[in-house]
């Protein structure tokens, strides 16, 4: 009588992995939340903010949804899940938009001007990750030189203030396709704010990115 191994491999815990692709790749033991997607696209609309409390998986479901969107995804990180089930909805969603993905998560200075330059980094650090822009056949010179200033400028405060716009604005532009912004951890830089007494001013630079 042969022995019959009924042991299945184990997985790891994602302790303190908040990457989608990572997790998946790595074989990471995951819960399945994927029908988020559908509930969000059954009931689009143009912003959806995520109020849940600390620790319940904000963080991992906005690169989940990064992951879905982003035209330049790899598509098989999705094989298997719920949503792969929803095959009308998947050839009309993913991997078909261009993605700006960004967190605030380390925008917490002492002072304001501290906490506005970190936030100048967040938003050139995301510029980077578009630089094939630059080499766009679709968009002219003057989209070009204009998006080197999100790189090269000194007025911080426009690039806070415009820089999410016109990056999308440029992908839009180049994809043919409108982008979706995805913000992670917004309330940090405002918490940050009110204990160390530079909310006011804070309240409104966050105002002016968000419109």
């Amino acid at each position: 009588m042969s022995n019959i191994n009924n042991k299945t491999k184990k997985k790891m815990l994602p302790i303190g992995i908040e990457n989608f692709e990572k997790m998946i790749e790595l074989d990471y033991y995951y819960v399945d939340k994927t029908n988020l997607i559908k509930e969000l696209l059954d009931n689009i609309n143009e912003v959806t903010l995520f109020t849940r409390p600390r620790r319940f998986g904000k963080t991992l479901n906005m690169s989940m949804l990064k992951y879905f969107f982003d035209i330049n995804t790899n598509k098989n990180l999705f094989n298997n899940l719920n949503i792969s089930r929803e095959t009308e909805l998947c050839e009309k969603y993913l991997g078909k938009f261009p993605v700006i993905s960004i967190s605030l998560k380390g925008v917490e200075g002492l002072d304001f001007e501290k906490s506005q330059a970190l936030l100048i980094d967040v938003i050139r650090e995301e510029a980077c990750q578009h630089r094939y822009l630059l080499q766009s056949d679709v968009l002219d010179e003057i989209d070009k030189q204009r998006f080197k200033n999100l790189f090269l400028s000194d007025t911080g405060q426009d690039i806070i203030e415009q820089g999410l716009m016109f990056l999308s604005q440029l992908l839009h532009k180049h994809y043919n396709q409108k982008a979706i912004i995805l913000i992670d951890e917004y309330d940090v830089p405002l918490a940050k704010a009110f204990d160390y007494n530079y909310y006011d001013q804070m309240v409104v630079l966050i105002r002016n990115i968000l419109h």
